[in-house]
């Protein structure tokens, strides 16, 4: 429970404060005042696992000393000369060449998950030949709140209807399939469809597509989705722009998600766990893209806080460890104990209608029934504030929680924070 402190301290912020913060802000009321490695302490001194990573963000955990010394040595040098070169951009650079494919060899710097998604349809649009107007996209899909990521998907706000020029596809949510099909008899319809509708067109010019849809609730591909959809692109020369915002950085347990299905992207956009939450993005291409005079007109990839020393020190010191550490191994080794203990929780509670994840990002869905499979965000609500209470902070949103821990949890504090969500389960579902 929130304790007096942290109530006064909230009262206070809310005099002046905006409304419209995330749910589990708003349903968890707590004022975290510090955090250290996987544990979070709020301003009262309870104590926390973090099991959401700040919001996926914390891919070392809370203050790694090593990003610490980076940012403080940083800080006492230089801060912003706009994207003038400095004198660690070039091995962020180099680094990158090493952990991303081949393909993605010329690199931009941004700020923002949707930043990067806006740098990369400038892109897009720059390189896309006559008649190439329209932009395919998945239904589900999310790559930020500006105009363009949200035009993407068609996302309304208020009376306002912003479809722009995007064609939606089926995202491959076989749990709740929009077709009425069961996978695998299915034959995979949404991918045929996809091909169809995008990949064929010959006024497409490029698929925008999260490899694991992060946001929607976790929705991992069944096999042959990309096969058949990454192909049928490639063939018909539609660009495969890969959002890893939320993926990229070795999270799923490869350093992007779209290496486990074999997808070849010719843009790739990371973020969250690049800088250990330090904002700091990257848009990745292929050199005949980003390189393209159409799209590298002067001023094309800069920003007001893209190429800032502070944010190159943090991404590099983070990627770093995972690369010196070989943290995407240990990613791939907890992923299978976490895995494990979820399936075993999953066949215990019917209105836990399904578990789905890669590496260390899993989604669980809660649901009325097994039959109806009605979404049940009261349920996942209660879930995710008995956890908070009993020490685990998760990731809330609707009717799903997520769960990405850091890569640098050991086994026991694992199996800790897993003994701690069962037991929330068992208090909310009797």
């Amino acid at each position: 429970m929130t304790g007096l402190r942290q109530t006064q301290h909230l009262a206070r912020e809310a005099r002046h404060l905006a409304p419209g913060a995330s749910e589990e802000a708003v349903h968890g009321r707590r004022v975290f005042a510090e955090g250290r490695g996987p544990v979070l302490t709020d301003l009262d001194g309870n104590q926390y696992l973090d099991f959401a990573a700040g919001t996926l963000t914390q891919s070392l955990g809370h203050g790694h000393p090593e990003v610490v010394e980076a940012l403080t040595t940083q800080a006492r040098r230089l801060w912003n000369v706009h994207d003038s070169a400095t004198p660690d951009r070039a091995g962020l650079l180099e680094l990158l060449a090493r952990l991303l494919p081949e393909q993605l060899d010329t690199y931009a710097f941004f700020s923002t998950g949707a930043e990067v998604v806006e740098a990369a349809l400038r892109v897009v649009q720059a390189t896309a030949a006559p008649g190439r107007n329209r932009i395919g996209a998945l239904r589900h899909g999310f790559h930020g709140k500006t105009m363009g990521a949200r035009m993407l998907v068609h996302w309304d706000i208020g009376h306002q209807a912003f479809s722009g020029n995007s064609v939606l596809g089926y995202s491959p949510y076989c749990y709740r399939c929009p077709l009425g099909l069961e996978y695998p008899s299915c034959d995979v319809r949404c991918a045929t469809l996809v091909r169809r509708h995008i990949a064929e067109k010959p006024n497409v010019s490029a698929l925008v597509f999260e490899p694991v849809l992060g946001a929607a609730g976790v929705i991992v591909p069944p096999p042959g989705y990309w096969e058949r959809i990454a192909g049928a692109c490639r063939d018909g020369g539609v660009l495969l722009v890969a959002d890893e915002v939320l993926t990229g950085g070795g999270r799923t347990g490869a350093f992007l998600a779209s290496e486990l299905f074999g997808i070849e992207p010719d843009l790739a956009m990371l973020s969250k766990g690049t800088a250990s939450g330090f904002p700091f993005a990257v848009l990745a291409g292929r050199a005949e893209l980003l390189r393209r005079p159409e799209a590298a007109t002067p001023g094309a990839y800069a920003s007001t806080y893209a190429s800032n020393p502070l944010g190159i020190a943090a991404a590099r010191a983070t990627l770093e460890v995972v690369e010196r550490d070989r943290l995407i191994d240990r990613v791939r080794v907890l992923g299978e104990l976490m895995e494990e203990r979820l399936r075993a929780l999953e066949s215990r509670f019917p209105q836990l209608g399904q578990v789905r994840g890669l590496g260390l990002l899993w989604g669980l869905e809660f649901v009325t029934d097994a039959v109806g499979r009605a979404p049940a965000p009261e349920t996942a609500r209660a879930v995710y504030t008995t956890a908070l209470d009993l020490g685990l902070r998760t990731s809330l949103g609707g009717h799903i929680l997520r769960l990405a821990p850091p890569f640098t949890l050991d086994e026991a504090l694992l199996d800790e924070g897993l003994r701690l969500l069962e037991t929330a389960v068992e208090r909310v579902i009797a």
